[in-house]
């Protein structure tokens, strides 16, 4: 019978494939749509109402695409609506935050030497965060700052560094990038819920009602939807950085997330002004690797890291560090595993450990008694074959501690 760590791994990939494939449908239905917005083209022949048009070829047919100012004159029966590739991206990262981060909030969310938080205050945190970021994001939106575009974007980009800084000052690092991460993907499909949707659907019913649409619905709906093209490219930066300690394990990775941000708007620049004017400002591909260049350079500068007792853990990891085999299991690590995850590894070409999981002490080892049990114990993941040896005794006196400590 499979064991709840097992089962929890497993839940874990498989939304985090529900995860992917839904973010690929609306990164990529974003980008489209924001190529097909500025690549339209004037015609003589156009219909009352329409502002330009596009041909297009792709699987082995040509699609005719017109595009409506406001509205067409008759609504058409069939009408396709954008939304679910948000909601689903949003609903599967959302799970994702809950099974990795705050079931998993002692080893992955809370960092005593950052913030001694409780599990409940580190989720509070971080729920509130996400709530707030909306909040805040629609409020400058539709104050003054809402009609002046270039001023707009500098006080949202202000407010994602101040969030980017305060983070990095609550939870671990690797927390913290995927946090500001899931910061920015709330007010993209908060902008997708709250606005671009009712406001379409102001005018579907305006239409059905016989009223001319009022433009403005369209024009507020069209500024979120840019936001969201320019802030998709370091959501995915920030996604796939809780992967790499280079970017999460450094002191500056508060400065290297806000770079990020601006990278995303160097590149989505270029593309924008291509498919509106076919003009290639490829001075913005030499910003983008400047930038690109500090932050391996920033990179670098790793924190110094703490020691840890074992009595200072939380009582779920104190439970691992005093179940009966653990010393051997300690020490299993410590000649098996510390080479690599070390604050300073042994491995020859290795600066820093694999995936910032250090495995020194006491204390590391009990605070990462679930992933040395799935890696090492019942997955055959870790040590890499080819580098390091480890006993099948070895493997199984990991899973019989483990199993031990957490009750069958």
């Amino acid at each position: 019978m499979m064991d709840l760590a097992i089962i929890g791994a497993w839940l874990e990939f498989a939304v985090r494939w529900l995860h992917v494939i839904t973010a690929m449908a609306w990164i990529g239905a974003s980008f489209y749509f924001i190529a097909l917005d500025l690549g339209l083209r004037k015609s003589p022949d156009l219909p009352k109402g329409a502002s330009g048009e596009e041909w297009q070829v792709h699987g082995g047919g040509f699609y005719h695409i017109q595009k409506y100012l406001v509205a067409p004159d008759r609504l058409p029966e069939h009408l396709i609506w954008h939304k679910w590739q948000s909601y689903w991206t949003w609903l599967s990262g959302f799970a994702l935050l809950v099974l990795v981060y705050y079931l998993g909030a002692e080893f992955y969310l809370i960092d005593p030497e950052v913030m001694d938080l409780a599990v409940w205050q580190a989720v509070g945190i971080s729920l509130a965060s996400l709530g707030l970021g909306w909040l805040i994001y629609d409020g400058l939106c539709k104050s003054r700052f809402g009609g002046h575009t270039t001023g707009l974007m500098l006080v949202l980009f202000v407010l994602l560094v101040i969030m980017a800084w305060g983070y990095t000052h609550v939870f671990t690092g690797r927390a913290s990038l995927l946090h500001l991460g899931a910061f920015t993907a709330t007010i993209m499909t908060g902008n997708v819920f709250f606005i671009i949707m009712p406001n379409q659907r102001i005018v579907v019913a305006d239409l059905k009602a016989g009223r001319t649409p009022d433009p403005k619905y369209g024009k507020i709906a069209k500024q979120r939807s840019t936001h969201n093209n320019y802030l998709t490219l370091p959501v995915i930066f920030l996604m796939l950085a809780n992967h790499y300690p280079l970017a999460f394990a450094t002191e500056y990775n508060w400065i290297i997330a806000s770079l990020v941000f601006l990278m995303g708007v160097t590149i989505r620049h270029f593309f924008n002004t291509m498919h509106a004017t076919g003009a290639r400002p490829y001075w913005t591909w030499v910003l983008t690797v400047i930038l690109f260049i500090t932050i391996m350079w920033l990179s670098t500068a790793f924190r110094d890291r703490g020691e840890q007792s074992v009595s200072d853990l939380p009582p779920v990891a104190q439970q691992f560090a005093q179940a009966e085999g653990f010393a051997d299991v300690h020490m299993i690590v410590l000649g098996r595993c510390s080479m690599c995850h070390a604050s300073e590894p042994f491995w020859p070409g290795l600066r820093w450990a694999p995936k910032g999981v250090v495995l020194e002490t006491e204390a590391d080892v009990a605070r990462a008694a679930r992933q040395i049990y799935l890696q090492a114990g019942v997955g055959h993941a870790m040590p890499p074959r080819a580098s390091v040896m480890i006993e099948d005794d070895e493997r199984a006196a990991i899973v019989d501690w483990y199993r031990g400590a957490a009750g069958g």
